[in-house]
């Protein structure tokens, strides 16, 4: 089996019911989430030996993260426990016009306080893969540094590197981190990258337009970045919250295979569909497929996303390729 680290930080998610604002909810859904969790655990039940690299809290919550990722399949023993507290986040879902929220609460978590003081450059040894997100250097500085500090690492070891940018600004914001440079760093040491022309515009500072932008913006980004392979992306159209489309692409130096827009009606949970979408993408890499069927096996997982509650796939290989509406009996 391919072995695949990620290395970031594990959340909480709270969610209030579908259709209930949170000022006046009176029950909450708690979901383990993340966005490198999110992708392990789908690569777990893909049948990838997943490992997570992180930090939680040694409290009930920990636990409760901990075996959250157990269920997956995902590995847990690289992870460290120490005092602190849980990263959270507080979900309030869209429904019809009425667009979802989400209001971050992590600051000061255990993993945003300590990450830095700990040298994790003897975690990454006999990995194949470690997958990384445009997240986690958003936290602190410290997080910056020591995620910019393994991705090294694991290109030093002969481990390959996939990044998705994961564009938060909110976060940026908050912890008043130079996004272009650190996102450009990490792009540099990458050789799958998860991103959009804006994404790319960020990092080059290279402005697109026309109908071929995201050809131009990943043309922009091999002359940038040399060890570049391969960029992923989707693009999203949006009606309300129930009703949108989503279509995806795949770049290379030599070309590009893009998909057919699959139309979602009665969407049920929209978080995490990009993370799916990377874990399918990641899941063909890793297996030697083709392009066409690394795009087809992100978009599937992506599209089925929606309608799983909660921040993670949930499925197997057959699921990848089960036609929509089928009864599986």
């Amino acid at each position: 089996m391919t072995r695949i680290l990620g290395f970031g930080e594990v959340l909480l998610r709270l969610a209030s019911p579908m259709g209930v604002p949170m000022a006046h909810g009176a029950t909450l859904d708690i979901h383990v989430g993340g966005a490198e969790a999110n992708v392990l655990g789908a690569l777990a039940q893909l049948g990838h030996d997943a490992a997570m690299l992180s930090i939680l809290p040694d409290t009930m919550l920990g636990d409760r993260a901990a075996n959250g990722l157990r269920l997956m399949g995902v590995e847990t023993a690289p992870i460290l426990r120490g005092p602190g507290r849980m990263g959270l986040y507080w979900l309030e879902p869209g429904a019809g016009p009425r667009p979802g929220r989400i209001v971050y609460d992590r600051t000061g978590s255990a993993f945003a306080e300590t990450a830095g003081d700990i040298d994790w450059t003897d975690a990454v040894a006999g990995a194949d893969w470690l997958h990384l997100s445009g997240i986690t250097p958003a936290l602190t500085g410290a997080c910056a540094r020591a995620v910019l500090a393994v991705a090294r690492a694991a290109r030093a070891a002969g481990v390959r590197v996939s990044l998705d940018c994961n564009y938060r600004p909110s976060i940026w914001a908050a912890s008043g981190g130079d996004a272009p440079g650190l996102l450009a760093a990490l792009a540099g040491e990458a050789e799958l990258l998860f991103g959009n022309h804006r994404d790319i515009t960020l990092m080059t500072g290279e402005v697109f337009a026309g109908d071929d932008r995201d050809r131009q913006a990943a043309l922009a980004a091999f002359r940038r970045f040399p060890s570049l392979r391969l960029i992923a992306s989707t693009r999203r159209e949006v009606e309300s919250a129930a009703r949108q489309s989503l279509s995806a692409r795949l770049d290379m130096r030599d070309g590009a295979f893009v998909s057919d827009a699959v139309a979602m009606t009665g969407i049920i949970d929209r978080i995490g569909a990009g993370d799916a979408f990377a874990a399918g993408v990641l899941h063909g890499v890793l297996s030697g497929e083709k392009p066409a069927c690394m795009v087809e096996f992100g978009l599937a997982a992506a599209v089925q996303k929606h309608f799983i509650a909660g921040d993670m796939w949930i499925g197997g290989i057959g699921d990848l390729n089960a036609e929509a509406g089928d009864i599986s009996r």
